[in-house]
C-alpha cells in the first residue's frame, strides 16, 4: 500500500482529485450502511439531496489528494495552488500574540490548510504546532508521519504532556490547529447540540482558549476545480469559548453553533459520512 501511496504521488492532483470523486461515488453505491449514514446525517441537518450530493464526490476527492499532499518532493509546494480569504485576520491575530487557534472543521481539504499554512507562515511566525496521534496501521502511521515531517510543521503527542506544550506555544504567541467536529475520547467532550441531536464534543478547544486567552478562528479550505483551492478565516465570535467561568456544554454548544452556520453555506463539501452521532471510544 506505502509502494501504491508513493507512485499514485506523481499523479497530477487534478487526475487524482477525479478519481477520488469517482472513487467516492462507488463506494456510496456499494456500502449501504455508509449511503444511509451519509443520508440521514445530511437530511437530519436539514438538507436536501440537491445540496449535499456534491459531498459524496468531495469525500472521494479528500481521498484521492492524500498522496499527492503527503508524498509529493520535498521541494514542491502547496502555494501555488491556494487562494486566500480574509486572511488579514489571520495576520492580525497572529501580529497581536496572543496565540491563535485555528479550528479546522471536517470541511473541504483540512489536510492542505496545515501545509499552506505551514509554507506560508512558518518561516515568519514559526511552526504550525498540532496535537498527532500515530495511526494504528504501521503503513499508514509512516505515510501520515512523512507528510507531518514538513517544513513548518511541529507535532506533539495526544496526551498530557502534549497538552501541556500546546498551552506554552500558544501563551508564547504561536498557533496551533484543531478539529472542532472530531469525537473525542471518552472523558474529554460533553454532550451537546449539533443539528438538533446530541453530539459528543471537544471540550480541549475551549479549554485552550480560557487558560491561554488565545484567539478562536475558523478556517477551511473550501476544494475549486483543476486542484486549486481557497483558504478562509472568520473570528468565532462565541464569548462562551472564552469565558473561564462558561460551562463546558455552553462552550461545546457554542463551537457547534459556530460550526453549523458554516456548514450551512457549504453543505456539498463537509463529510456527511463522518460518524459525528458516534459513542466515545475509551482511551487507550
Amino acid at each position: 500500500m506505502t509502494t501504491l501511496f508513493r507512485l499514485l504521488a506523481h499523479v497530477p492532483l487534478p487526475w487524482m482529485q477525479w478519481l477520488g470523486a469517482l472513487f467516492g461515488w462507488l463506494v456510496y453505491w456499494a456500502s449501504p450502511s455508509y449511503r444511509g449514514r451519509v443520508k440521514a446525517n445530511a437530511e437530519n441537518a436539514g438538507f436536501t439531496r440537491a445540496q449535499y450530493r456534491p459531498a459524496i464526490g468531495a469525500a472521494g476527492a479528500m481521498v484521492g489528494e492524500l498522496p499527492w499532499l503527503w508524498l509529493r518532493p520535498k521541494g514542491v509546494g502547496v502555494l501555488d495552488r491556494v487562494q486566500w480569504r480574509n486572511d488579514r485576520v489571520f495576520e492580525d491575530a497572529l501580529a497581536g500574540k496572543r496565540g491563535v487557534i485555528l479550528a479546522t472543521p471536517h470541511v473541504g481539504s483540512w489536510e492542505m490548510i496545515g501545509q499552506a499554512i505551514a509554507e506560508r507562515f512558518g518561516p515568519v511566525h514559526g511552526p504550525l504546532t498540532v496535537l498527532f496521534r500515530p495511526a494504528r496501521k504501521a503503513w499508514l502511521a509512516d505515510l501520515i508521519a512523512g507528510s507531518r515531517d514538513r517544513p513548518g510543521l511541529k507535532s506533539l503527542p495526544t496526551n498530557l504532556s502534549g497538552v501541556r506544550g500546546l498551552i506554552r506555544v500558544l501563551r508564547a504567541g504561536g498557533y496551533t490547529g484543531v478539529l472542532p467536529d472530531q469525537v473525542p475520547p471518552k472523558g474529554q467532550g460533553v454532550w451537546a447540540p449539533f443539528f438538533g441531536k446530541p453530539a459528543y464534543t471537544m471540550t480541549l478547544l475551549a479549554r485552550l482558549a480560557q487558560q491561554t486567552g488565545a484567539q478562536v478562528l475558523m478556517t477551511w479550505c473550501e476544494r475549486l476545480p483543476g486542484g486549486r483551492y481557497v483558504i478562509h478565516f472568520e473570528r468565532v465570535d462565541a464569548p462562551a469559548l472564552h469565558d473561564a467561568s462558561a460551562t463546558p456544554e455552553a462552550a461545546a454548544t457554542a463551537m457547534n453553533d459556530t460550526l453549523m452556520r458554516l456548514i450551512e453555506r457549504l453543505p456539498g463539501q463537509y463529510l456527511w459520512g463522518y460518524g459525528r452521532y458516534k459513542q466515545p471510544r475509551d482511551e487507550l
